[in-house]
């Protein structure tokens, strides 16, 4: 990494959140302070439907969507109507259904707990058995490892999902078959810079695949949109293959739910 402070700069903050879940500003909020930061764009990706507590809901789907449109306007920046999609079981299971797939723009997808989980197996092993391992400082059995990588894996085959959010973060899997799996299918690992979820060493072996990036700031409050300072932090210490992170340095990303849209006649 050179010394140009400006590199490393995100252009598109994919992860952003709002008062329709766990954030608190409002959709113009952010757009406003990604404007005063210089960003092209934003995604509003409120917590997923299965989140009793922190969920966005479908009602306010067509709500949320009018507010983007008039954000955009407002301000000039490319806001997206998303969400973070909770994974909710080991056949990669979401909480998006195809008929929500006219009304979004961006689909995230990330482990989150105490969310309505697909099965009860589901809910002991991606909750229960994570919580209790955690908890009591244990290492991680081969098959839970397994059952939690199945469920990154199986998600990104099974939906068109743009970017797996946090990986590893309340869950114990092997990051490099996630990262195999998203390079196959054209979705992004995210690099999230609200929390550390990958050690250096984890992430040195996901760089050895061919998977793409994007660094997000997780904001849950507009102040937070477009922060890239545990990114920067972390690259001192990694060399991460900043040609491969689509969303900085004024790149757009490509975003495969909106490629699975136009070849399927989905929102014209």
């Amino acid at each position: 990494m050179n010394n140009n402070e400006e590199q490393g700069k995100i252009n598109f903050d994919l992860h952003t959140h709002t008062t329709y879940s766990h954030g608190t500003g409002s959709i113009l909020d952010n757009a406003v302070s990604a404007k005063e930061k210089g960003l092209y764009g934003i995604a509003i990706t409120d917590h997923g439907f299965s989140h009793p507590a922190f969920g966005m809901r479908r009602k306010y789907l067509d709500q949320m969507k009018r507010e983007c449109v008039e954000a955009t306007e407002k301000t000039g920046v490319r806001v997206l109507l998303g969400i973070e999609s909770n994974l909710r079981g080991e056949k990669g299971s979401i909480d998006v259904k195809p008929a929500d797939y006219e009304k979004l723009d961006v689909i995230l997808a990330g482990v989150h707990r105490f969310i309505y989980y697909k099965s009860f197996k589901d809910l002991a092993w991606l909750l229960w058995a994570n919580i209790f391992d955690s908890v009591f400082n244990r290492k991680p059995s081969d098959r839970l490892v397994k059952f939690n990588t199945d469920c990154y894996v199986n998600a990104i085959k099974n939906n068109p999902v743009d970017v797996i959010t946090h990986v590893g973060y309340y869950c114990f899997c092997d990051p490099v078959e996630v990262a195999k799996a998203a390079a196959d299918y054209g979705t992004y690992i995210e690099i999230n810079t609200k929390k550390t979820h990958l050690t250096d060493e984890q992430w040195r072996k996901v760089f050895e695949t061919d998977v793409k990036f994007v660094v997000d700031s997780d904001a849950h409050s507009p102040d937070r949109i477009g922060d890239n300072k545990l990114f920067l932090e972390t690259a001192k210490r990694v060399n991460f293959p900043f040609d491969r992170i689509m969303n900085i340095d004024g790149r757009i990303p490509d975003l495969r739910f909106q490629r699975y849209k136009k070849e399927h006649g989905i929102g014209k």
